[in-house]
């Protein structure tokens, strides 16, 4: 299973703007980068962001500044402000009534499946951008 790069891409952005801001414009060709994306992905991501209420952008050269502290933001919010789709797991609409497995496979899978995503999204609010920073600081 593959999943979209918005989140990570949008982790990217708000770890970025977290660490430069005061130091640098962060604006989205700064951004991008560091993203090492065109610009256009990266205003695109930052109106998700901005719609999201997790940066302010000042328009030109003014750059993108947090909203909230990075210890308020988890990767959880990151998540629901990107990604289009909160069902991870997509059924076939249509499995084959008259087979055993067809006829059954929602029944038995559909709520693991909601488990999964619920424990991720769980472990996605435990870790916050202040969180990430400091391990990047740790690295660096």
């Amino acid at each position: 299973m593959q999943f979209s790069v918005r989140m990570p891409v949008a982790t990217h952005i708000l770890l970025c703007i977290a660490m430069f801001q005061g130091e640098y414009k962060t604006t989205s060709n700064f951004l991008a980068g560091s993203v090492n994306v065109h610009p256009v992905i990266i205003r695109k991501t930052l109106g998700q962001l901005k719609a999201a209420g997790l940066v302010e952008v000042a328009a030109g050269v003014g750059g993108a500044r947090l909203t909230k502290a990075s210890k308020d933001i988890t990767l959880l919010d990151v998540f629901r402000a990107v990604e289009e789709d909160e069902d991870l797991f997509h059924f076939q609409e249509n499995p084959n009534p008259k087979c055993p497995v067809g006829r059954n496979i929602h029944a038995v899978l559909g709520a693991r499946l909601e488990q999964a995503k619920q424990h991720m999204m769980e472990d996605l609010a435990k870790v916050t951008l202040a969180d990430l920073l400091g391990e990047i600081a740790e690295k660096a």
